[in-house]
């Protein structure tokens, strides 16, 4: 009796291990294909989730991203616009600098430095406006004048700002004398704002290149200011008189900065010119 319970008992025991090992295996498997599909259902919910996450916090991005633009094009902006007004510093530093240099090397004359701040509008005539008047000293008829030359004279003035008259202006006439040929000319303004001699004697030589400069005849200005160069010349010989073509010294479409001669007093000899009476 006893024998056949240990049999029966050990055989138990090795089919339950049979049973336990078989068991085990089966389970195993099923334990790593359950285990991998858990992998493959992670990482499709992960892919989803972050895909879901970026749609969501794209716009929030694209927003961020847009201020960003707009506040580094408003520093480009604003650098800029100092890199202009540096440049506009210097610039005016240099004009300043030679302006001078010229009053310090014409010490006869007394300057006073005044700003361009507006021109005449119409197409007809040639005039600039400064923010120097009569309470500064400016009186009218006083030479203006660059490092480059003469820009003109005083035409009007008010208590803080006056008109200047370009030699360029069709009403502008000025007695030059002409340095290499050694005579005595008028220039003439225009409508279209050339320069242009008359009166220039026919047996005289005048040759482009030739220096021309104010002659202080007629009491308008002082002499000696430099005007321009003669270009063309052009001789007729039914006509009494040379004409010439100038370029100006001066570039009147780069005016900022100009010098009065304040210590300059026009004379006015037109009533001592005499007066042509028509013949009988």
């Amino acid at each position: 009796m006893n024998s056949r319970s240990l049999q029966t008992t050990i055989i138990f025991l090795v089919v339950g291990g049979i049973l336990a090992l078989a068991l085990g295996g089966y389970l195993g498997s099923a334990s790593r294909q359950l285990g991998s599909v858990l992998i493959e259902l992670q990482t499709w919910i992960s892919t989803r989730f972050v895909g879901f996450q970026d749609f969501v916090t794209a716009p929030r991005d694209i927003v961020s991203l847009r201020q960003r633009n707009a506040e580094l094009e408003a520093q480009v902006s604003q650098l800029q616009t100092q890199v202009i007004e540096l440049q506009q510093r210097v610039n005016e530093t240099d004009i300043l600098a030679a302006l001078v240099d010229f009053s310090r090397s014409n010490p006869e004359s007394t300057y006073k430095a005044a700003s361009v701040i507006g021109r005449d509008p119409s197409p007809f005539l040639h005039y600039i406006i400064i923010n120097r008047g009569s309470n500064e000293g400016i009186r009218r008829g006083m030479p203006v004048v660059t490092n480059q030359g003469l820009v003109g004279r005083i035409d009007a003035v008010i208590a803080d700002a006056a008109r200047v008259q370009l030699i360029t202006d069709p009403a502008s006439s000025i007695n030059v004398y002409l340095q290499n040929a050694d005579t005595s000319a008028v220039l003439f303004g225009s409508v279209t704002g050339d320069l242009s001699l008359d009166m220039i004697s026919q047996d005289v030589v005048v040759e482009p290149g030739d220096l021309i400069l104010t002659s202080g005849l007629g009491g308008g200005f002082p002499a000696d200011l430099i005007i321009g160069q003669v270009i063309t010349i052009r001789t007729l010989e039914f006509e009494l008189f040379q004409q010439a073509t100038v370029q100006p010294a001066v570039d009147f479409s780069r005016l900022e900065i100009v010098l009065v001669i304040t210590n300059f007093r026009p004379v006015d000899i037109s009533p001592l010119e005499p007066v042509s009476t028509p013949s009988p």
